[in-house]
């Protein structure tokens, strides 16, 4: 079995991918251990935020994955504030929001949902100035592995095994949802695994490149389960291995890259962070409150509603995450040759 890394085995442990999850598939919480208190009661000596109003800052437009479950969070969330919002602050593939909250007041009023965009930006150059560190995050929310799909139909590729074996012969065109973005950069990592070389086709989003899978242009995409899961149900579309640590839920028969002999756990990711200047004791009572929202009956139905998996994992363990992360794609970008400047 080869490796991307030896660092690719860290990042499996770290970042535990679960299940995307169809309209039906329950939603799955995996808690971390950690210094953050995930009791659901106040530790001793705790600040008290109920008379603070909170916005929480989606740095991507209203309507995407991203504004959908942190809208969901805060509504889960709003009784444990005096009130809680949230503002869209999109641009530079998310840096202008992340700036915006890594540099906002640091008495818990202003929450950042961040995303895998923190270290692929970083290790790209692209970033605006924002660097991981800038935060203190509070809590991960939600992950999402890579779902190697093709047309149903293709009846070159019944197994990831066929599609590598049979990449390293003809080109591949494989389509992502934006050059640099995280679904090329999962591809690549895959590809780099398997001692192989794939045709990046970038899109504006993954449902452009999902469209030209179905119109036969392309050879296959690298997105979320939940991207393709209705052309999936549809019969159009078959995913042949995920690049997640376990087989999703939803999809229980597919199995993962590593059980196919190529060790690449790689794909998205959302949290909530706060300026790294913020206080401890703020930033425990914030994974109190939003911990306690991520679990209630009313959230999970929502991401499972959404076709999204709640994946929780404490501050600590989670900035632990993202520098391993930032390594990884920094490997990645480098090999692609995208480092800017």
């Amino acid at each position: 079995m080869k490796k991307i890394t030896a660092l690719a085995l860290a990042l499996a442990m770290a970042l535990s991918l679960t299940a995307c999850g169809g309209g039906n598939a329950p939603a799955k919480s995996t808690p971390a251990a950690g210094s953050n208190n995930a009791s659901g009661s106040a530790p001793a000596g705790s600040v008290d935020l109920s008379n603070l109003s909170v916005t929480c800052v989606v740095p991507y437009d209203a309507g995407g994955g991203t504004d959908a479950v942190m809208r969901g969070l805060a509504d889960a969330a709003k009784g444990s504030f005096k009130n809680i919002t949230v503002e869209n602050r999109s641009g530079a593939g998310g840096a202008t929001g992340m700036l915006y909250g890594a540099q906002a007041k640091n008495d818990g009023s202003i929450v950042t949902m961040i995303t895998v965009e923190l270290a692929t930006l970083e290790a790209m150059g692209n970033n605006a100035g924002l660097t991981y560190t800038q935060f203190k995050p509070i809590m991960m929310v939600n992950s999402a592995a890579s779902a190697i799909t093709v047309k149903a139909d293709d009846d070159r590729f019944d197994t990831l095994e066929d599609f590598i074996e049979y990449s390293k012969t003809n080109k591949v065109q494989v389509g992502n949802s934006g050059i640099g973005a995280i679904w090329h950069l999962a591809a690549a990592g895959l590809a780099k695994t398997a001692g192989t070389e794939f045709n990046h086709v970038g899109y504006d989003g993954a449902a452009g490149a999902i469209t030209d899978l179905l119109g036969g242009h392309i050879d296959a995409v690298a997105v979320s389960y939940a991207e393709v899961n209705s052309f999936v149900q549809s019969g159009e579309l078959k995913v042949l291995a995920v690049m997640a640590n376990d087989r999703l839920e939803a999809i229980p028969d597919v199995p993962t890259c590593k059980e196919c002999g190529y060790d690449a756990v790689l794909g998205t990711w959302r949290g909530l962070g706060v300026p790294a200047n913020t206080p401890d004791e703020v930033v425990d009572e914030l994974y109190r409150i939003f911990s306690e929202a991520a679990e209630s009956d009313a959230f999970k139905e929502f991401m499972a509603n959404t076709n999204n998996v709640i994946d929780i994992m404490d501050g600590p363990s989670f900035n632990t995450m993202i520098g391993q992360q930032l390594e990884l794609y920094t490997g990645l970008v480098e090999d692609l040759g995208l480092k800017i400047g």
